[in-house]
């Protein structure tokens, strides 16, 4: 079964910066659409950013500027550079994938920013 597993996260100050890892054990060069998502307590889970297999980029208007996802097929990871981290950033950001087989989840990483 294919896996998607996220590191990378973890405690930091506001203002400072994180970087998530999404290793796949599938061929991500065969993906449409590859994405990360976070939900915070009490909220539903939202997008954060995504990126295509052409490469076509988008982000939440909450992280535009700050964040930025990038794709290493030759590697099978997808990766989210984080910067200018906000308290409300802090979430349980998630890595998914999207082909013409189905659509794949990680189990989530933990990130915390704070004040």
């Amino acid at each position: 079964q294919a896996q998607l597993v996220e590191s990378g996260g973890g405690l930091v100050q506001a203002g400072g910066s994180l970087r998530l890892s999404c290793a796949a054990s599938l061929n991500i060069a065969s993906m449409n659409f590859m994405a990360w998502y976070r939900q915070a307590p009490g909220k539903q889970r939202e997008l954060v950013a995504s990126i295509t297999r052409g490469g076509t980029t988008n982000y939440a208007d909450s992280v535009k500027g700050r964040f930025t996802i990038s794709r290493d097929n030759a590697k099978k990871t997808v990766s989210l550079q984080m910067n200018k981290l906000k308290p409300e950033d802090t979430a349980v950001f998630y890595c998914a994938a999207w082909g013409s087989l189905g659509s794949y989840w990680g189990q989530g990483t933990q990130v915390t920013v704070s004040s």
